[in-house]
């Protein structure tokens, strides 16, 4: 079950502005870093988790500075399969996560879309913050994953924002699934 859902912090933004610091300060200094997820949503409840999508040029960029951010302390980890992903942990706890997103995808990412959906329409920010607690209900209760269990909700707001773009519909599922 994923660590409960608490109240916004909000100190929340500074945490992130320390972040993509470090992470420019280890990767490229001309990398665009932003805050996403639920920690980029001023009053919305969310896992105490910094979550960042980072703007590289390509792979190559991306596998140029890897060495570096591992040497800050950031480690590949995670089952996103569309691009690459590196956490933060303190103390055996996971406080961040960065996403790496090449430069001509950037402006079709579903985290950065979902974010400025959010922030732009509060009835979805509240429905969603409500999908999120449900969400955490399911999973205590065995019936789902958190992550699954949200999905949907998401699904329907990113679709609802990419068509807002003219941009096509996309699975906003991008996780290995388990073999068994």
């Amino acid at each position: 079950m994923p660590r409960m859902l608490v109240a916004y912090d909000p100190s929340w933004p500074q945490q992130f502005e320390r972040i993509a610091a470090e992470i420019r300060e280890h990767g490229d200094s001309d990398w665009v870093v932003e805050h996403i997820g639920s920690t980029a949503i001023p009053g919305m409840r969310a896992k105490p988790i910094i979550d960042v999508a980072v703007r590289i040029a390509d792979a190559a960029d991306f596998e140029q500075h890897r060495a570096a951010l591992e040497r800050g302390g950031w480690r590949l980890g995670s089952a996103v399969r569309t691009h690459p992903v590196m956490v933060f942990e303190e103390h055996g706890v996971r406080t961040r996560i960065a996403h790496f997103f090449e430069a001509g995808e950037w402006d079709a990412v579903n985290q950065r879309l979902l974010r400025n959906w959010l922030l732009a329409h509060p009835e979805d920010a509240t429905r969603y913050a409500h999908a999120k607690c449900d969400a955490v209900a399911a999973a205590a209760r065995g019936r789902s994953t958190y992550n699954a269990a949200k999905t949907p909700v998401i699904q329907e707001l990113v679709d609802r924002a990419r068509a807002a773009r003219g941009l096509e519909r996309v699975d906003v599922s991008d996780k290995e699934t388990p073999r068994g």
